[in-house]
């Protein structure tokens, strides 16, 4: 399985519902990069992603987008093969 990191904040309920699907998926080791505890990430995943709402989520290098992104994924049948 690849590694899977998720930009994250400490209140987000998106983020929450994202790392509960993700550990229904099987992911035991999410890196989760909290960026109101590290403002410098915040510039880093908005330079990396290109967004600026969280959570960003990377299946390895691929990056996935947003919690709406990842649960269109799976209910597509294209999250697994990514986890795979």
């Amino acid at each position: 399985m690849p590694p899977v990191t998720m930009y994250s904040t400490q209140v987000c309920p998106y983020c929450v519902m994202a790392e509960k699907l993700l550990q229904k998926k099987g992911v035991a080791n999410l890196e989760k990069i909290l960026i109101d505890r590290d403002p410098s990430q915040r510039e880093i995943m908005m330079t990396r992603t290109g967004r600026r709402t969280v959570p960003q989520i990377y299946i390895g290098e691929v990056h996935v987008g947003g919690y709406d992104d990842l649960l269109a994924l799976d209910r597509a049948g294209k999250l697994d093969p990514l986890l795979a």
